[in-house]
């Protein structure tokens, strides 16, 4: 089957040569010349009623390749099944192009229908008698099955055929066969199509052959396909009415045009994603906001000619049934953000990533709007108009917000978060990145003004989040958090670690990876404070942490904590994992990458019954030598991950038996 997906179009499908004597000979009524690729004959076909001159040479065997497409096309339209048509798109190149030019309503239901039933039955035999199952393997199926270097998703949650195409693979053979096994099947339901540098061959005529052969088609997605442009893509619009999402990335050639073709022919289209089309703008923004009348989802991503016109018009015309929208990098200015916050009532979901020309204004005018009441989710990146009191304004204007994430917004403070805090009243999730102006007081400020409702927050890259003394209320502040999260903020350490396990005595997850200034003395207060039981710790990168943490945590938590991550804490010894295997019953995933872990200690872990790791993380431990090799055999009963990278005591031979013993387990070595 691979061959007719990896042909690459230089000569005939069949392995063994030409399909009749004479090659020369063989095509003298053909109206494909040596120059030409591919013929596409038009709608109107002429009908061929004059017998045909074979061969003056009574000893030469007759043909069918003597035919000319015309006369081809009208017997191949009247086989019976989808099984006849796959064995002729199996027989040469010239076939299965001419297969894939034909459309489904053009297919003979009969043959009844038959013009000159005494001609074409001859010719019909002619042509089983040439598609003969040897040549069918030599030449590769094309019945939609899977080949050896193509990805086949047959089992879609949705329930249709679902492939997927990279680089060389990705041919305008390879669509025209696909599209000819899979008609017989109902035609194809998704396509995705990833170019690279060595995608040559995949031009507007494989999606034509799409177009034809599956009309039931309802997911495209094109990335980097340069030679793919707007007469493919209208095709598409014109043959493939279903089509529900589509995504375009990097297509130079793909303009206007086509998607508003797909716009004006594809009324149930969902979801439409434009990523880096310098030739998209405006026009298309329009034509999907009047001719879609379903479309709930859309994202523009580095678009240069989408401006305040077409988005306007979009929000205008689809702002009732807009769900999600995320906008990135567009030239758009205030305006455009007044348009969302006025008309975007069905919005539960929206991302603004890199708008360098909005202001303060259109954020603020944004958040007045009051069209934004059922806005769940909201994300603002590297957006320098965001302030304070424009942050305070979409605070009071989406009242139904849940989660908000902030990022790269350089002129926030600590008056702009809390007041923010206040007004969204129904927060339950917040994120904090690079947002330099955040200090200690701004965190607790949100803890004690979020009404009872934050159940996360994440702070991350924030330089300004440094100890302070001052003085704080010791009862608890925040009981609804369950989520805490502190990325490399290099100054916070242990004051504001105390603090804040007096003030969230709920929490279940934490996370304070690469907070280098925390102690043990820090982290107690926190760890002992949790009524609930901490079920998932990330320490990776607390490097002055010991095993009296460890210890602890293990002695608290053991009964409901499922992930432990210790990685790169120098100071971790082997007593933690004594710990571990004496008090964890439910721990699934543990990490002492960079510890100071020996045999001694995986021994003690694979020795505990009650344990039933299922990734356990052993890279750059240099104690670890091949003598832990028996003791890993014990934990692979249940091991689905293994990391042994950079475990310089372990030997190759070593790595090789580990491998071959634990084949159910996916081992970095």
């Amino acid at each position: 089957m691979s061959k007719v997906f990896d042909f690459t179009g230089d000569n005939d499908f069949c392995a063994e040569g030409f399909l009749f004597r004479n090659p020369k000979k063989s095509r003298p009524f053909s109206s494909l010349g040596s120059h030409v690729d591919v013929y596409f004959p038009s709608r109107k076909r002429s009908r061929i009623s004059a017998p045909f001159v074979v061969s003056e040479d009574p000893k030469e065997q007759p043909s069918i390749e003597i035919l000319p497409d015309e006369c081809l096309f009208e017997i191949f339209r009247r086989l019976p099944g989808g099984q006849e048509r796959t064995a002729c798109a199996s027989v040469s190149k010239r076939w299965l192009m001419l297969l894939s030019s034909i459309c489904a309503d053009e297919i003979c239901s009969s043959t009844t229908q038959m013009v000159e039933p005494e001609i074409v039955s001859d010719y019909q035999k002619a042509a089983d008698e040439s598609a003969k199952p040897k040549e069918k393997a030599e030449s590769g199926d094309v019945n939609g099955s899977k080949s050896d270097d193509e990805e086949c998703v047959d089992a879609d949650p949705q329930g249709y055929l679902s492939r997927c195409l990279e680089g060389k693979k990705a041919t305008d053979v390879r669509l025209a066969a696909i599209s000819v096994g899979t008609a017989s099947r109902g035609g194809l339901g998704k396509l995705s199509i990833r170019g690279n540098a060595s995608t040559r061959r995949l031009t507007n005529l494989g999606l034509k052959a799409v177009s034809r052969g599956c009309p039931s088609l309802r997911v495209l997605s094109l990335w980097n396909l340069s030679c793919v442009g707007d007469e493919g893509l209208s095709e598409i619009a014109t043959g493939c009415r279903s089509l529900e999402k589509l995504g375009i990335s990097r297509c130079p050639a793909i303009t206007d045009k086509a998607i508003v073709a797909i716009a004006m022919n594809c009324p149930n289209l969902r979801s439409v994603t434009f990523e880096s089309c310098s030739n998209i703008g405006d026009e298309s923004l329009k034509a999907l906001g009047r001719h879609c009348p379903n479309l709930n989802c859309i994202t523009l991503k580095n678009c240069p000619l989408v401006g305040d016109q077409g988005i306007a018009s979009l929000f205008s015309s689809a702002g009732h049934i807009l769900v999600k929208a995320s906008l990135q990098a567009l030239n758009i200015s205030d305006a455009s953000l007044a348009v969302i916050g006025h008309y975007g009532s069905a919005m539960t979901e929206l991302a603004l990533n890199g708008l360098f020309n909005v202001n303060e204004k259109g954020l603020w005018v944004m958040g007045k709007g009051r069209g934004l009441q059922k806005l769940r989710s909201l994300s603002i990146t590297s957006c320098q108009g965001v302030t304070d009191v424009s942050l305070e304004a979409i605070g009071n204007g989406c009242p139904d917000l849940k989660v908000f994430g902030l990022r790269k917004c350089a002129l926030v403070s600590d008056n702009g978060v809390v007041a923010f805090a206040k007004a969204a009243s129904s927060l339950e999730s917040l994120k904090l990145d690079e947002t330099h102006r955040i200090t200690q007081c701004g965190v607790f400020g949100i803890l004690a003004s979020c009404g009872g409702k934050l159940k996360a927050l994440a702070l991350s890259n924030c330089l300004g989040l440094r100890d302070m003394d001052f003085g704080f209320p010791s009862a608890s502040l925040c009981s609804s958090l369950r989520s805490l999260t502190i990325h490399n903020c290099p100054g916070f350490a242990d004051s504001g670690l105390s603090m804040l396990g007096r003030s969230c005595p709920k929490l279940s997850h934490v996370d304070l990876s690469g907070l280098h200034g925390i102690t043990d003395s820090g982290l107690l207060p926190l760890i002992q404070r949790p009524e609930a039981g901490l079920v998932k710790v990330n320490l990776s990168g607390c490097v002055n942490l010991t095993d009296n943490v460890v210890a602890e945590i293990t002695r608290l938590h053991g009964q409901t904590l499922e992930v432990l991550n210790l990685e790169s804490c120098s100071s971790i010894t082997d007593v933690s994992l004594i710990s571990i295997a004496t008090n964890c019953s439910l721990l699934r995933e543990l990490d002492v990458s960079g510890c100071r872990i020996s045999d001694s200690g995986i021994a003690v872990v694979a020795m505990a019954e009650q344990l039933s790791l299922q990734v356990f993380s052993l890279a750059g431990c240099s104690l670890v030598s091949d003598e832990s090799l028996s003791f890993l055999k014990m934990l692979g009963r249940t091991l689905v991950g293994l990391n042994i990278q950079l475990c310089r005591g372990i030997s190759y031979a070593a790595s090789n038996l580990l491998l071959e013993h634990l084949w159910r387990c996916d081992i970095l070595s």
